[in-house]
């Protein structure tokens, strides 16, 4: 089959290419999962996209790689399943609403909770058909038919089933602990949600006067409003300076409160006065001295970020217009004696830009501890999670030996809420998977769950379970690798595994490959503040789909950042021409060829058989990096192969037969292109997908789709090694003759004279085989070959391994500048033969390095040491 009379255009244009293909394959049923018995499973879940969100840059990396793993799996002939879906996004995307609400004068308590989750629900349906588009953009070869979002009835049933299991196991619980409290939205933060910027402040000195009359003790803060609260002070317990004074008490200016000096080791005794103020309601670690002292917890703060009725006459004002009244009330009283300006990182809510409250709240908490070992414990087995690369487990085994509780409530609607109820008389709590019977007796938390808890389960939630007999979770899961960014190893990749291994006792996905981020040309974040972003779905419409994949793919190594770059997608759209250009003409000489016709049984030229060799060696590189996860060195591999090798030496070559008069090697030549072309689309299709598809349609091809070709094999019996040494020699002559020319500008369509000596019999035999090639590709006027051959007067020289070469160019040659030529590559070679006998007679290295390195040095010292005497040689002829 093939659609070879379907001419293919003279140019590229990605634009008309791209757009037929994706609804081909999804309409075709290519990506979905067949659950074929004998076919090996291989999963991949998608990290799930924000519903609200465009998709950025970092997401089209993301998913490019994916795309590239399911890709080749499937080739394969593995049973590739990669689910896409995407997240509710809690608070962002109900602040998306509120903010849609506001320009129509409204508010959530306007709609009421039900009427606010309608809006919530419609803008989702909006938002995700935008996903769908940019992923069919990107061509991702997803399985739609399994398609899920974290608030479907299905995973909105495993987030209740987690919850109440872990709350009768006592590993979740309701209590008071400081969080990240954004005032404008009124809700508690995850630590991700959380953006520090470096904000100008001050460090306010006070003191607090002992209440004996003895004299005071100084503290120091970034927050004086927050003193209000302040319950004790804290000193080093082996601090000479004030170990005397602890169990005494002093007199919290403004409020008159006593509060106790006492003796705790968090203290550093070295910063500041080594005094310091506790705040337990509004600081995490003032928080933990106050538990080990039994302080109380005063807040002076209400949701809003007013100050409350514990802020004695500040009651109302703005936390920030109470700073400011505070300072100058304090300096009035005497109490504030200095203030110095100090630069420090604040935090600031992701979402509404305010800044953070640490915050004492009633939440609901995971605790972590006891998941986090089994997580450890998982480490130290075979059956462990994999990263690459391998660093990035240390950072993962570093955050979750010194994990923290988990507040998991959010003050929000949208999103699971929380399955727990209080009976209105007897505040007596009920946790179930369903509302009580009496349900009029009994009022619904009204908190949702953090959005990273339903992520959590999102390995296995999406392939059926809590229900363990479902056929996909049976088949699918554990998934095979989890590809993402290294910012959310902690905040989602730790959670997932310490769900996957309490509720399924596996592991959620054996490997975890690790990306950076992509950062602008100069190596900045890109971000809004600095207009350095760039729109994935700008450089498709510029560029094509294909061109930035290949780009993503290769401009990185695993776990390191990628810079952004035009010029280099500019240069991968260049790079899809050449194979375009090159495809074209293939197909323009292929005669008719059928599928059936390909037959590479014939008598094979040295091209031939070194361009069947080199795809061989393509073929094993290409597989075995995809393996390792290295794309970066998969895009380098393929490129040469298609630019140089098959481009610019292997089509020019398979000119002379095709434009010759002997059919057999024109049939010949027409079966090694096609099987050639073939095999290299097949290997850059998981990377370019659109314009493999289309010129692999119009090639003589057997199926339906490239998606579902077979993975090329590498074939012993077309691997020819002696041709591959006959070729390199062509090669090097003709590379050295043409850079001559270039050197004297004698253009390619004059003719020169030609002499070529051999070192030896079978290097003369190796140009004889070779010699139509040397004959068109040089043009010479007159080529001698030999291995006596007389050094021509006056010419121009190159020495290569295994033989010289003579340009007799008389009346073109400067005399002088031939030799200083000759005694700069003496030079050199004198620095090659220096350097490695250098290696050779270092006894260290001959004791460890392999044998097959010891002889390759050996190789290379002979090679230097014979071009060096031809060299030598040349030099003293000239001189003569």
């Amino acid at each position: 089959m093939g659609n070879q009379e379907m001419t293919m255009p003279t140019k590229y244009s990605p634009q008309d290419t791209e757009a037929k293909w994706y609804p081909f394959w999804v309409n075709g049923k290519f990506f979905e999962a067949t659950g074929k018995e004998g076919k090996k499973p291989y999963t991949i879940v998608i990290p799930p996209p924000n519903v609200t969100g465009k998709l950025h840059l970092g997401h089209a990396w993301d998913t490019t790689l994916q795309d590239i793993l399911i890709r080749t799996k499937r080739m394969q002939g593995y049973d590739a399943l990669w689910l896409p879906g995407m997240d509710h996004a809690g608070i962002a995307t109900q602040a998306k609403v509120e903010g849609k609400l506001r320009e129509e004068g409204l508010s959530r308590y306007d709609l009421g909770r039900e009427k606010f989750l309608e809006k919530s629900w419609e803008w989702k349906e909006e938002y995700a058909s935008h996903i769908r588009e940019q992923w069919a953009k990107l061509g991702l070869a997803l399985d739609y038919s399994r398609e899920r979002f974290t608030l479907d009835e299905g995973l909105s049933k495993a987030v209740r089933e987690v919850f109440v299991r872990l709350y009768e196991k006592g590993l979740i619980y309701r209590g008071e602990y400081i969080i990240n409290w954004d005032p404008q939205t009124k809700t508690a933060l995850s630590d991700i949600e959380v953006i520090y910027k470096d904000v100008q402040g001050a460090f306010y000195h006070m003191k607090y006067p002992l209440v004996d009359g003895s004299g005071y003790i100084e503290v120091a803060t970034t927050r004086p409003e927050t003193m209000l609260g302040d319950t004790a002070v804290a000193v080093h317990p082996e601090d000479d300076r004030y170990k005397h004074l602890i169990g005494k008490k002093v007199k919290l200016p403004i409020v008159g409160r006593e509060i106790e000096i006492v003796g705790d080791d968090y203290v550093d005794m070295e910063f500041g006065s080594g005094a310091v103020k506790i705040t337990p309601a509004h600081d995490p670690n003032d928080f933990e001295i106050g538990n080990r002292h039994n302080l109380e917890r005063v807040l002076v703060m209400s949701e809003d970020g007013k100050m409350n009725e514990n802020a004695d006459k500040y009651q109302g004002m703005d936390r920030f217009e109470c700073r400011k009244q505070i300072v100058k009330d304090l300096q009035d009283m005497g109490v504030l004696f200095k203030i110095e300006e100090h630069t420090h990182s604040v935090g600031h809510s992701e979402r509404s830009g305010a800044v953070v409250e640490p915050y004492l709240s009633t939440q609901w908490f995971v605790k972590m501890e006891p998941l986090a070992k089994a997580a450890i414990e998982l480490q130290k087995s075979d059956g462990k999670v994999n990263f690459v690369p391998e660093r990035f487990e240390k950072t993962y085994l570093h955050w979750i030996e010194n994990i923290r509780d988990w507040c998991i409530s959010r003050q929000l609607w949208w999103g699971h809420r929380i399955p727990a109820w209080y009976h209105k008389q007897t505040g007596e709590v009920f946790v179930a998977h369903e509302a009580p019977k009496d349900i009029e007796n009994w009022e619904q938390d009204n908190d949702v769950l953090d959005t990273w808890f339903s992520s959590a389960l999102w390995p296995f939630s999406t392939m059926g379970w809590p229900n363990i007999e479902s056929a996909d979770f049976k088949r699918y899961y554990s998934t095979d690798v989890l590809v993402t960014g290294y910012d959310i190893i902690y905040f989602w990749v730790a959670r997932m595994i310490f769900q996957g291994l309490e509720f399924t006792d596996k592991r959620p996905f054996k490997d975890v490959l690790i990306h950076g981020l992509v950062r602008d040309s100069q190596g900045r974040k890109m971000s809004k503040s600095l207009g350095n972003g760039v729109d994935p779905m700008d450089v498709i419409d510029k560029y094509g789909a294909d061109a930035l994949r290949f780009f993503l793919a290769t401009g990185s190594s695993p776990g390191n950042d990628l810079r952004f770059y035009w010029e280099k997608v500019e240069s991968t759209w260049n790079f899809a021409n050449k194979i375009w250009n090159a495809s074209r003409f293939a197909l323009m000489n292929m005669n008719g060829l059928k599928y059936e016709e390909i037959d590479l049984s014939g008598e094979k030229s040295i091209a031939d058989q070194w361009i069947l060799t080199r795809l061989q060696e393509t073929i094993e590189s290409v597989t075995r990096l995809t393996e390792a996860y290295e794309f970066g060195e998969v895009g380098r591999v393929l490129y040469n192969f298609i630019w140089d090798d098959f481009c610019d030496w292997y089509i020019e070559m398979a000119k002379l037969p095709l434009y010759g008069e002997n059919e057999e090697a024109k049939q010949t030549t027409r079966s090694v292109l096609a099987y050639v072309l073939d095999q290299t689309l097949r290997l850059l299709h998981p990377l370019m997908p659109f314009i493999t598809e289309e010129i692999w349609q119009h090639l003589p091809h057997k199926g339906e789709s490239i998606t579902v070709a077979a993975w090329p094999e590498k074939q012993g019996d077309l691997i020819f090694a002696n041709a591959v040494v006959d070729f390199n020699l062509l090669k090097d002559i003709i590379r050295s003759v043409r850079n001559t020319r270039s050197e004297l500008n004698v253009p390619m369509s004059k003719q020169i004279e030609l002499h070529i000596k051999a070192k030896d019999e079978q290097v003369l035999g190796q140009l004889n085989r070779g010699l139509q090639y040397i004959e068109k590709f040089c043009n010479p006027s007159e080529l001698k070959l030999g291995t006596d051959l007389p050094t021509p007067e006056k010419s121009m020289s190159n020495v290569l391994t295994g033989v010289e070469l003579f340009l007799p160019l008389a009346g073109l040659l400067d005399l002088d500048a031939e030799i200083a030529r000759l005694e700069k590559e003496l030079e050199k070679l004198d620095k090659e033969v220096e350097r490695v006998q250098k290696k050779l007679s270092n006894q260290g290295f001959i004791a460890k390095a392999p044998e097959k390195v010891i002889e390759e040095e050996k190789a290379k010292e002979k090679d230097y040491i014979e071009k060096r005497e031809a060299v030598q040689a040349r030099i003293a002829e000239l001189k003569g």
